[in-house]
Protein backbone atom coordinates (compact mmCIF):
# COMPACT_ATOMS: atom_id res chain seq x y z
CA UNK A 1 0.00 0.00 0.00
CA UNK A 2 1.12 3.56 -0.60
CA UNK A 3 1.61 5.85 2.33
CA UNK A 4 -0.58 8.87 1.77
CA UNK A 5 -1.82 12.00 3.42
CA UNK A 6 -5.55 12.51 3.65
CA UNK A 7 -6.52 15.52 1.60
CA UNK A 8 -7.93 18.45 3.52
CA UNK A 9 -10.07 19.21 0.50
CA UNK A 10 -12.89 16.79 1.25
CA UNK A 11 -15.42 19.57 1.08
CA UNK A 12 -18.94 19.23 -0.24
CA UNK A 13 -19.15 21.20 -3.47
CA UNK A 14 -21.62 24.05 -3.29
CA UNK A 15 -24.54 23.69 -5.64
CA UNK A 16 -24.11 25.67 -8.84
CA UNK A 17 -26.81 28.08 -9.97
CA UNK A 18 -29.39 26.34 -12.09
CA UNK A 19 -28.92 28.94 -14.83
CA UNK A 20 -25.19 28.18 -15.03
CA UNK A 21 -25.83 24.44 -15.17
CA UNK A 22 -28.26 24.98 -18.00
CA UNK A 23 -25.78 27.18 -19.85
CA UNK A 24 -23.03 24.62 -19.43
CA UNK A 25 -25.31 21.96 -20.79
CA UNK A 26 -26.31 24.07 -23.80
CA UNK A 27 -22.71 24.96 -24.57
CA UNK A 28 -21.67 21.33 -24.26
CA UNK A 29 -24.21 20.36 -26.88
CA UNK A 30 -22.46 22.55 -29.45
CA UNK A 31 -19.56 21.31 -31.63
CA UNK A 32 -16.18 21.30 -29.88
CA UNK A 33 -14.82 24.32 -31.75
CA UNK A 34 -17.94 26.34 -31.02
CA UNK A 35 -18.00 25.55 -27.32
CA UNK A 36 -14.34 26.51 -26.98
CA UNK A 37 -14.81 29.93 -28.53
CA UNK A 38 -18.07 30.54 -26.66
CA UNK A 39 -16.90 29.35 -23.25
CA UNK A 40 -16.34 32.81 -21.65
CA UNK A 41 -19.92 33.77 -22.52
CA UNK A 42 -21.20 31.03 -20.19
CA UNK A 43 -20.84 33.35 -17.19
CA UNK A 44 -23.76 35.29 -15.82
CA UNK A 45 -24.03 38.65 -17.58
CA UNK A 46 -23.42 40.42 -14.25
CA UNK A 47 -20.14 38.57 -13.66
CA UNK A 48 -16.81 39.55 -15.19
CA UNK A 49 -13.64 37.49 -15.37
CA UNK A 50 -11.17 38.58 -12.65
CA UNK A 51 -7.79 39.63 -14.02
CA UNK A 52 -4.23 39.82 -12.78
CA UNK A 53 -1.98 42.86 -13.04
CA UNK A 54 -0.84 41.79 -16.53
CA UNK A 55 -4.45 41.69 -17.73
CA UNK A 56 -4.64 37.90 -18.03
CA UNK A 57 -7.64 36.05 -16.53
CA UNK A 58 -7.09 34.93 -12.94
CA UNK A 59 -7.25 31.14 -12.93
CA UNK A 60 -5.61 30.79 -9.54
CA UNK A 61 -7.02 28.73 -6.73
CA UNK A 62 -7.68 25.15 -5.78
CA UNK A 63 -10.01 23.28 -8.12
CA UNK A 64 -11.49 19.79 -7.99
CA UNK A 65 -12.64 17.38 -10.70
CA UNK A 66 -14.02 14.69 -8.41
CA UNK A 67 -17.17 13.21 -9.83
CA UNK A 68 -19.13 10.01 -10.35
CA UNK A 69 -19.71 10.96 -14.00
CA UNK A 70 -18.44 7.99 -16.06
CA UNK A 71 -15.22 8.55 -18.00
CA UNK A 72 -16.73 6.88 -21.06
CA UNK A 73 -20.46 6.69 -21.74
CA UNK A 74 -21.91 3.41 -20.44
CA UNK A 75 -23.10 1.11 -23.22
CA UNK A 76 -26.66 1.07 -21.89
CA UNK A 77 -26.92 4.86 -22.40
CA UNK A 78 -26.19 4.49 -26.13
CA UNK A 79 -26.50 7.93 -27.78
CA UNK A 80 -27.81 9.71 -24.68
CA UNK A 81 -25.53 12.73 -24.22
CA UNK A 82 -27.18 14.29 -21.15
CA UNK A 83 -29.15 13.07 -18.14
CA UNK A 84 -32.37 14.73 -17.15
CA UNK A 85 -32.27 15.90 -13.55
CA UNK A 86 -34.44 12.96 -12.49
CA UNK A 87 -32.23 10.50 -14.38
CA UNK A 88 -29.15 12.07 -12.83
CA UNK A 89 -30.49 11.60 -9.31
CA UNK A 90 -31.41 7.97 -10.02
CA UNK A 91 -28.01 7.25 -11.63
CA UNK A 92 -26.12 8.85 -8.73
CA UNK A 93 -28.09 6.82 -6.20
CA UNK A 94 -27.34 3.55 -7.98
CA UNK A 95 -23.66 4.41 -8.51
CA UNK A 96 -23.10 5.36 -4.89
CA UNK A 97 -24.73 2.17 -3.66
CA UNK A 98 -22.83 0.00 -6.13
CA UNK A 99 -19.49 1.60 -5.26
CA UNK A 100 -20.02 1.88 -1.51
CA UNK A 101 -16.78 0.60 -0.03
CA UNK A 102 -18.46 0.14 3.33
CA UNK A 103 -20.45 -2.75 1.90
CA UNK A 104 -19.19 -5.88 3.66
CA UNK A 105 -19.00 -9.31 2.06
CA UNK A 106 -17.82 -11.26 5.11
CA UNK A 107 -15.27 -13.18 3.07
CA UNK A 108 -11.71 -12.73 1.81
CA UNK A 109 -12.74 -9.62 -0.15
CA UNK A 110 -13.16 -7.79 3.13
CA UNK A 111 -9.41 -8.22 3.60
CA UNK A 112 -8.43 -7.55 0.00
CA UNK A 113 -10.50 -4.34 0.02
CA UNK A 114 -9.01 -3.16 3.27
CA UNK A 115 -9.72 0.55 2.76
CA UNK A 116 -13.28 1.45 3.63
CA UNK A 117 -15.14 4.52 2.36
CA UNK A 118 -13.38 6.87 4.79
CA UNK A 119 -10.16 6.65 2.77
CA UNK A 120 -11.66 7.49 -0.61
CA UNK A 121 -12.93 10.75 -2.07
CA UNK A 122 -14.18 10.20 -5.60
CA UNK A 123 -17.23 12.43 -5.25
CA UNK A 124 -20.95 11.90 -4.78
CA UNK A 125 -22.44 13.80 -7.71
CA UNK A 126 -22.33 14.17 -11.47
CA UNK A 127 -20.52 17.04 -13.15
CA UNK A 128 -22.40 20.30 -13.77
CA UNK A 129 -24.24 20.12 -17.07
CA UNK A 130 -25.27 16.49 -16.37
CA UNK A 131 -23.29 14.92 -19.19
CA UNK A 132 -23.36 11.13 -19.33
CA UNK A 133 -19.58 10.92 -19.80
CA UNK A 134 -16.39 12.95 -19.51
CA UNK A 135 -15.43 11.95 -23.05
CA UNK A 136 -17.42 14.11 -25.47
CA UNK A 137 -15.49 13.60 -28.70
CA UNK A 138 -16.35 11.40 -30.54
CA UNK A 139 -20.05 12.14 -29.94
CA UNK A 140 -20.74 8.59 -28.74
CA UNK A 141 -18.69 9.34 -25.62
CA UNK A 142 -16.35 6.40 -26.24
CA UNK A 143 -12.60 6.40 -26.89
CA UNK A 144 -11.80 5.34 -30.49
CA UNK A 145 -10.26 1.96 -31.21
CA UNK A 146 -6.52 1.42 -31.03
CA UNK A 147 -4.58 1.18 -34.27
CA UNK A 148 -3.80 -2.37 -35.43
CA UNK A 149 -0.08 -1.76 -34.85
CA UNK A 150 -0.62 -0.52 -31.28
CA UNK A 151 -3.03 -3.38 -30.55
CA UNK A 152 -0.39 -5.85 -31.72
CA UNK A 153 2.38 -4.15 -29.74
CA UNK A 154 0.38 -4.20 -26.50
CA UNK A 155 -0.61 -7.83 -27.07
CA UNK A 156 3.06 -8.73 -27.57
CA UNK A 157 3.95 -6.95 -24.34
CA UNK A 158 1.28 -8.89 -22.45
CA UNK A 159 2.41 -12.17 -23.97
CA UNK A 160 6.05 -11.49 -23.07
CA UNK A 161 5.05 -10.60 -19.51
CA UNK A 162 2.92 -13.72 -19.20
CA UNK A 163 5.82 -15.83 -20.47
CA UNK A 164 8.24 -14.15 -18.05
CA UNK A 165 5.89 -14.73 -15.14
CA UNK A 166 5.86 -18.46 -15.71
CA UNK A 167 9.16 -18.15 -13.82
CA UNK A 168 9.70 -16.97 -10.21
CA UNK A 169 10.09 -13.30 -9.37
CA UNK A 170 6.70 -11.86 -10.33
CA UNK A 171 3.91 -10.26 -8.33
CA UNK A 172 0.40 -8.98 -8.96
CA UNK A 173 0.76 -5.41 -10.22
CA UNK A 174 -1.63 -2.51 -9.63
CA UNK A 175 -3.20 -3.44 -12.96
CA UNK A 176 -4.33 -6.71 -11.35
CA UNK A 177 -2.17 -8.92 -13.56
CA UNK A 178 1.14 -10.66 -12.78
CA UNK A 179 4.24 -8.66 -13.70
CA UNK A 180 8.01 -8.87 -13.08
CA UNK A 181 8.89 -7.58 -9.61
CA UNK A 182 12.60 -8.27 -9.23
CA UNK A 183 13.91 -4.99 -10.73
CA UNK A 184 12.75 -1.43 -9.97
CA UNK A 185 12.36 -0.56 -13.66
CA UNK A 186 10.04 -3.53 -14.13
CA UNK A 187 7.49 -2.21 -11.64
CA UNK A 188 4.61 -0.07 -12.89
CA UNK A 189 4.57 3.72 -12.56
CA UNK A 190 2.07 3.66 -9.70
CA UNK A 191 4.20 1.31 -7.58
CA UNK A 192 7.23 3.50 -8.30
CA UNK A 193 5.27 6.63 -7.29
CA UNK A 194 5.90 8.26 -10.66
CA UNK A 195 2.36 8.59 -11.97
CA UNK A 196 -1.20 7.53 -11.23
CA UNK A 197 -2.37 8.76 -14.65
CA UNK A 198 -3.99 11.99 -13.40
CA UNK A 199 -1.55 14.68 -14.60
CA UNK A 200 -1.94 14.97 -18.41
CA UNK A 201 -4.79 15.14 -19.15
CA UNK A 202 -6.22 16.03 -15.73
CA UNK A 203 -8.52 13.06 -15.08
CA UNK A 204 -10.37 12.20 -11.85
CA UNK A 205 -9.29 9.29 -9.70
CA UNK A 206 -10.41 7.57 -6.50
CA UNK A 207 -9.23 10.38 -4.23
CA UNK A 208 -7.04 13.52 -4.09
CA UNK A 209 -8.80 14.95 -7.14
CA UNK A 210 -7.57 18.47 -6.53
CA UNK A 211 -5.34 20.88 -8.43
CA UNK A 212 -3.78 24.18 -7.39
CA UNK A 213 -3.12 26.76 -10.09
CA UNK A 214 -0.60 29.57 -9.55
CA UNK A 215 0.19 32.26 -12.12
CA UNK A 216 3.14 34.58 -12.62
CA UNK A 217 4.02 36.71 -15.61
CA UNK A 218 5.08 34.25 -18.29
CA UNK A 219 4.36 31.05 -16.34
CA UNK A 220 1.42 29.01 -15.07
CA UNK A 221 2.03 26.22 -12.52
CA UNK A 222 -0.42 23.40 -11.79
CA UNK A 223 0.15 21.30 -8.68
CA UNK A 224 -1.57 17.93 -8.98
CA UNK A 225 -2.50 16.64 -5.52
CA UNK A 226 -2.27 12.98 -6.53
CA UNK A 227 1.43 12.06 -6.17
CA UNK A 228 2.36 15.73 -5.75
CA UNK A 229 3.30 16.49 -9.37
CA UNK A 230 3.87 20.11 -10.41
CA UNK A 231 3.64 21.21 -14.03
CA UNK A 232 5.44 24.46 -14.93
CA UNK A 233 3.94 25.84 -18.13
CA UNK A 234 5.73 28.70 -19.94
CA UNK A 235 3.34 31.19 -21.55
CA UNK A 236 5.97 33.58 -22.88
CA UNK A 237 6.50 32.01 -26.29
CA UNK A 238 9.36 29.73 -25.30
CA UNK A 239 9.74 26.96 -27.94
CA UNK A 240 9.31 23.26 -27.18
CA UNK A 241 12.30 21.19 -26.16
CA UNK A 242 14.18 19.32 -28.93
CA UNK A 243 12.35 16.17 -30.00
CA UNK A 244 15.01 13.92 -28.46
CA UNK A 245 14.37 15.33 -24.95
CA UNK A 246 11.56 13.34 -23.36
CA UNK A 247 9.74 13.86 -20.06
CA UNK A 248 7.28 11.76 -18.05
CA UNK A 249 4.49 14.35 -18.39
CA UNK A 250 5.55 15.90 -21.65
CA UNK A 251 6.87 19.35 -22.45
CA UNK A 252 4.01 21.84 -21.97
CA UNK A 253 3.78 25.22 -23.71
CA UNK A 254 0.95 27.65 -23.05
CA UNK A 255 -0.58 30.53 -24.94
CA UNK A 256 -3.60 32.76 -24.47
CA UNK A 257 -6.44 32.74 -26.97
CA UNK A 258 -8.63 35.54 -25.69
CA UNK A 259 -9.52 34.58 -22.11
CA UNK A 260 -8.68 30.90 -22.62
CA UNK A 261 -5.34 29.40 -21.62
CA UNK A 262 -4.35 26.81 -24.25
CA UNK A 263 -1.64 24.31 -23.24
CA UNK A 264 0.01 21.98 -25.76
CA UNK A 265 2.12 19.12 -24.38
CA UNK A 266 4.46 16.99 -26.52
CA UNK A 267 7.79 15.18 -25.99
CA UNK A 268 6.33 12.49 -23.73
CA UNK A 269 8.62 9.73 -22.52
CA UNK A 270 6.10 7.19 -23.78
CA UNK A 271 5.33 5.30 -20.57
CA UNK A 272 1.93 5.84 -18.99
CA UNK A 273 -0.40 4.52 -16.31
CA UNK A 274 -4.15 4.29 -15.87
CA UNK A 275 -6.48 5.43 -18.63
CA UNK A 276 -3.55 6.61 -20.76
CA UNK A 277 -1.68 3.28 -20.70
CA UNK A 278 -2.14 2.71 -24.44
CA UNK A 279 -0.48 6.01 -25.42
CA UNK A 280 3.07 6.12 -26.76
CA UNK A 281 5.83 8.66 -27.36
CA UNK A 282 3.88 10.32 -30.20
CA UNK A 283 1.17 11.60 -27.85
CA UNK A 284 0.11 15.25 -28.04
CA UNK A 285 -2.38 16.67 -25.56
CA UNK A 286 -4.05 20.07 -25.99
CA UNK A 287 -5.82 21.49 -22.94
CA UNK A 288 -8.03 24.57 -22.63
CA UNK A 289 -8.75 26.39 -19.36
CA UNK A 290 -11.53 29.00 -19.31
CA UNK A 291 -12.88 30.74 -16.20
CA UNK A 292 -16.65 30.74 -16.78
CA UNK A 293 -17.98 31.62 -13.32
CA UNK A 294 -16.65 32.54 -9.86
CA UNK A 295 -16.47 28.86 -8.87
CA UNK A 296 -16.18 27.11 -12.25
CA UNK A 297 -13.13 26.63 -14.48
CA UNK A 298 -14.06 24.88 -17.71
CA UNK A 299 -11.39 22.31 -18.59
CA UNK A 300 -11.35 20.79 -22.09
CA UNK A 301 -8.76 18.43 -23.52
CA UNK A 302 -7.93 16.70 -26.79
CA UNK A 303 -5.74 13.60 -27.04
CA UNK A 304 -3.99 13.05 -30.37
CA UNK A 305 -1.73 10.01 -30.77
CA UNK A 306 -1.96 8.72 -34.36
CA UNK A 307 0.17 5.64 -33.70
CA UNK A 308 -1.95 4.58 -30.73
CA UNK A 309 -5.58 5.51 -31.54
CA UNK A 310 -7.38 5.51 -34.86
CA UNK A 311 -8.67 9.05 -34.26
CA UNK A 312 -8.17 11.93 -31.81
CA UNK A 313 -10.51 12.06 -28.84
CA UNK A 314 -11.31 14.51 -26.08
CA UNK A 315 -13.38 15.45 -23.09
CA UNK A 316 -14.67 18.19 -20.85
CA UNK A 317 -14.71 18.68 -17.09
CA UNK A 318 -16.07 21.79 -15.35
CA UNK A 319 -13.63 22.13 -12.43
CA UNK A 320 -15.19 23.45 -9.22
CA UNK A 321 -13.37 25.84 -6.91
CA UNK A 322 -12.96 24.65 -3.30
CA UNK A 323 -11.75 26.18 -0.08
CA UNK A 324 -8.95 24.62 1.93
CA UNK A 325 -5.31 23.71 1.48
CA UNK A 326 -3.46 21.30 -0.76
CA UNK A 327 -1.16 18.99 1.20
CA UNK A 328 1.82 17.05 -0.08
CA UNK A 329 0.96 13.53 -1.16
CA UNK A 330 3.61 11.39 0.52
CA UNK A 331 3.67 8.42 -1.84
CA UNK A 332 7.17 7.09 -1.30
CA UNK A 333 8.64 8.77 1.75
CA UNK A 334 8.87 6.09 4.43
CA UNK A 335 7.00 3.66 2.18
CA UNK A 336 8.35 0.12 2.49
CA UNK A 337 6.14 -1.28 -0.22
CA UNK A 338 8.55 -1.15 -3.17
CA UNK A 339 11.49 -2.34 -1.07
CA UNK A 340 9.55 -5.35 0.18
CA UNK A 341 8.18 -6.19 -3.28
CA UNK A 342 11.73 -6.38 -4.65
CA UNK A 343 12.99 -8.32 -1.63
CA UNK A 344 10.21 -10.92 -1.89
CA UNK A 345 10.65 -11.40 -5.66
CA UNK A 346 14.41 -11.79 -5.40
CA UNK A 347 14.05 -14.22 -2.51
CA UNK A 348 11.67 -16.29 -4.61
CA UNK A 349 14.23 -16.39 -7.46
CA UNK A 350 17.07 -17.42 -5.14
CA UNK A 351 15.01 -20.20 -3.60
CA UNK A 352 14.06 -21.50 -7.05
CA UNK A 353 17.68 -21.46 -8.20
CA UNK A 354 18.74 -23.35 -5.07
CA UNK A 355 16.42 -26.26 -5.78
Amino acid sequence: MHKQTISSSKHATAALPAALIALLGLAAAAPAAAQQSAAPALADSNWTVPRLADGKPDLQGIWTNKTITPFERPADLADKEFFTREEAEAYASRALQRNNRDNRTEDVNDVLSAYNAFWWDSGTSLLPGLRTSIVIDPPNGRIPALTPARTAALAAQRAAMQKRCEQPGCAVANSGTPAPADEPEALDLMTRCISFGTVVPMLPSAYNNNYQIVQTEGTVAINTEMVHQVRRIPTDGKPHLPSNVRQWFGDPRGRWEGDTLVVESTNFKGEFFGRMTAADENLKVVERFTRVAPDVLLYQFTVDDPTAWTAPWGGEIPLTRIDGLLYEYACHEGNRGMENILRAARKEIREAEAQ
